[in-house]
């Protein structure tokens, strides 16, 4: 948890600052389409996401889970600290945002990586009837990390004037990135290694190269995981991508600080949810819980819309948190689920692929399509129309994967000639 928390602090600084501060300091010339090209940025990264999860996924099945785990903390944490020291347009010219899109790829390799590991290790300590429970912490990382990114970019604003906060105080979220990358590092050094990928590795049955294991016996576990994760990431990327921020700001006219607050408080409601959905799944199973949440996801996307756009602070600040609770229920069970859709030879493979290329299908340009949709049709809600139908098919793949809760993680197949049962319908 404490690592995802800062994983995730790092890339969602990014995508917050490209809504409020990188189109006007390194795409301004780009006149009207700076917004939207600001947050194509974000989209990039994503694109390298599924390169990073083949490398780590591949050495993770081959070395370790904690060897990844370390070396992607320390990917993100470099990365970001650069973004902070990046002069702008005005300083260097066109050189500045050709830097920041290397550094952003740079974030997305270490994230592609990252959750494959932390979901895994999790999962695999944990006794077989709390792996949800278990699975649901790494999780926590990504609304505790949004709860801190937009708590320091908040207090920022608040402490800063407009000038103050473009010139030099959108860096300091980026900068503090070295001390939390400090904590990290020494929690993560202190993990020990996976007992099920140990027993693995003493067996002498790991596959020569995972990768090609994985898409030889087990796609179509591939492409359920992702439509899966993408119903989920793209409407996560709402918030975490900044678009429902940048909206409130220059649309509705909502003050900057107090946008970055209400999302504050609707991060602790994801962070409840996503407890919940990973304990509920231990009980009814990680299925019917991304059911539930899907359901929720689609009954709220207009009422939540409509509240967004009152501009009032107590109906945005509530909208908010019914849209985490949806948000929470199918994320919470999705370490656990992920972790048991896979044999152990190639489980890190198959849950860092399924995670990075849905991120790719649903968040990479979740919030450049809001832009766009909004900008075109001059209406939130086409934006939800988006959102509605991404979350349909997360909801359809639900009635065709099947549960494995509580299926033995080492009783699976590790020969990669070996096809295990695979979960689909």
């Amino acid at each position: 948890m404490a690592g995802t928390t800062i994983e995730w602090y790092d890339f969602f600084i990014y995508a917050l600052c490209a809504g409020l501060v990188f189109s006007t300091q390194f795409f301004r010339g780009l006149g009207q389409d700076s917004l939207i090209i600001s947050f194509a940025t974000i989209g990039i990264s994503f694109f390298f996401r599924p390169v990073g999860a083949a490398l780590a996924g591949h050495l993770g099945d081959r070395l370790g889970r904690r060897a990844m785990l370390i070396l992607t903390l320390l990917l993100m944490g470099v990365s970001t600290t650069l973004i902070g020291l990046v002069p702008t347009t005005d300083s260097i010219g066109a050189g500045a945002p050709v830097i920041l899109v290397v550094l952003r790829i740079v974030q997305g390799l270490s994230a592609g990586g990252e959750w494959g590991g932390a979901a895994l290790i999790s999962v695999e300590h944990a006794p077989p009837n709390r792996r949800g429970t278990y699975g649901a912490y790494p999780q926590l990382g990504a609304p505790i990390g949004l709860l801190l990114a937009n708590g320091v970019l908040a207090a920022v604003t608040a402490v800063t004037t407009h000038e103050q906060f473009m010139t030099w105080g959108w860096r300091v979220p980026f900068l503090l990135g070295v001390l939390l990358i400090a904590v990290g590092f020494v929690i993560r050094r202190r993990v020990e290694e996976s007992p099920v990928f140990k027993e693995l590795k003493g067996s002498g049955r790991q596959p020569r190269t995972p990768l090609a294991a994985l898409f030889k016996n087990h796609w179509p576990l591939v492409a359920a995981g992702t439509l899966l994760f993408a119903a989920n990431n793209a409407v996560g990327y709402m918030t975490t991508g900044g678009y429902v921020q940048s909206y409130s700001v220059k649309v509705l006219g909502i003050p900057p600080t107090t946008i970055l607050i209400a999302v504050m408080i609707a991060a602790v409601g994801w962070l409840i949810s996503t407890l919940a959905g990973g304990r509920l799944s231990d009980k009814i199973g990680r299925v019917m819980v991304y059911r539930v949440g899907f359901i929720i996801q689609l009954v709220w996307m207009f009422p939540f819309l409509a509240l967004l756009n009152t501009a009032n602070v107590t109906l945005v600040v509530l909208s908010l948190i019914v849209y985490s609770i949806g948000l929470g229920l199918t994320y919470g069970p999705q370490a656990a689920l992920f972790s048991e859709m896979y044999p152990t030879a190639v489980r890190y493979s198959g849950a860092a692929l399924s995670y990075a290329l849905g991120a790719v299908l649903g968040g990479a340009f979740a919030p450049v399509i809001a832009e766009a949709l909004e900008s075109s049709t001059h209406t939130v809600y086409s934006v939800g129309v988006y959102l509605a139908a991404v979350t349909t098919v997360g909801l359809i793949v639900t009635f065709v994967l099947k549960d494995r809760a509580g299926v033995s993680l080492s009783d699976v197949a590790n020969d990669e000639t070996e096809t295990v049962e695979t979960g689909v319908h």
